[in-house]
């Protein structure tokens, strides 16, 4: 998340990857992918700058995870229907 200012001088934090484009005429504004709208303090500048860094955060706490060596591979969980003395089963007795 990063944090911006509204033009009331209070912050709230935005997910930088849901943010669609900015924009500024004279003011700054944020627009979701979702369509709403931010008009924000920071410059649009600023704003690339804080997506960077959040973006360079994420990535240099990803490389620091220390792995031993590989992992063993998942196995899939089973699926399948549960009956009333509950066993699995597959689901396809008696399915269309």
């Amino acid at each position: 998340m990063i944090v911006l200012t509204r033009l009331n001088g209070s912050t709230f934090a935005v997910n930088p990857d849901l943010i669609e484009r900015i924009q500024e005429n004279p003011d700054t504004s944020i627009v979701l992918v979702d369509g709403t709208t931010f008009i924000v303090q920071e410059s649009t500048g600023e704003i690339v700058d804080a997506v960077a860094s959040y973006r360079a955060r994420v990535i240099a706490l990803a490389h620091s995870y220390n792995f031993d060596g590989p992992q063993a591979p998942r196995t899939a969980p089973r699926l399948g229907i549960v009956d009333s003395s509950g066993q699995v089963g597959t689901g396809r007795k008696g399915t269309r």
